[in-house]
C-alpha cells in the first residue's frame, strides 16, 4: 500500500512583510493565511508551519497508537495526543530543536507497563517521528487514564 498527499503555498513579497496561504489537496487548509507573525510574534489568527508539524505529529502518533495497541490484541477507548514543536534560532537560521509528544488514553485492561510499552513503540514506529528523525529531542509524556 502506498499513499501520495500533497499541499501547496502561496507566498507574496518579502520576508517579514510577506504573507502566505497554504491549501491542502483535500481542502481541509483553503488558502489558511500565514506569515512572520503568526511564525515568530503574536498574531493568533493565522497559521504557521511548526503548528501544521504538531497537528500532523499528533494525529499520526494516535494512530500509530490505537493500531500498535489493535495489535497487541487491546481495544483502545480513547486517544488523546497533542505535540508541541520547538523553533529555535540557530546562527543565522532557524532549527527544530524539540517536539513534545503528550497522550492521554483510555485503554481498558492494559497494564501501565504494557501501556509505556506500547506508546514507545508507537512513537519510534510512527511515520512521522521517523520523517523527523534529524529532531535532536522528541519526548513522550504518556498517561493512562482510568
Amino acid at each position: 500500500m502506498s499513499a501520495e498527499k500533497s499541499a501547496s503555498v502561496h507566498w507574496q513579497g518579502a520576508g517579514k512583510e510577506g504573507k502566505g496561504e497554504i491549501s491542502t489537496e483535500t481542502g481541509a487548509l483553503n488558502k489558511a493565511p500565514y506569515g512572520f507573525a503568526s511564525r515568530f510574534g503574536d498574531d493568533r489568527k493565522a497559521t504557521n508551519p511548526e503548528e501544521i508539524l504538531a497537528a500532523a505529529h499528533a494525529a499520526c502518533f494516535a494512530m500509530a497508537f490505537s493500531f500498535a495497541c489493535d495489535g497487541a490484541g487491546i481495544k483502545t477507548e480513547t486517544v488523546d495526543t497533542s505535540a508541541k514543536v520547538r523553533l529555535t534560532q540557530e546562527g543565522a537560521g532557524f532549527k527544530i530543536s524539540r517536539i513534545a509528544l503528550t497522550l492521554s488514553a483510555k485503554v481498558p485492561g492494559i497494564s501501565e507497563e504494557q501501556f509505556q510499552k506500547i506508546a514507545a513503540e508507537a512513537k519510534a514506529g510512527c511515520p512521522l517521528s521517523k520523517a523527523l528523525a534529524s529532531v535532536p529531542e522528541i519526548t513522550l509524556t504518556a498517561t493512562l487514564v482510568s
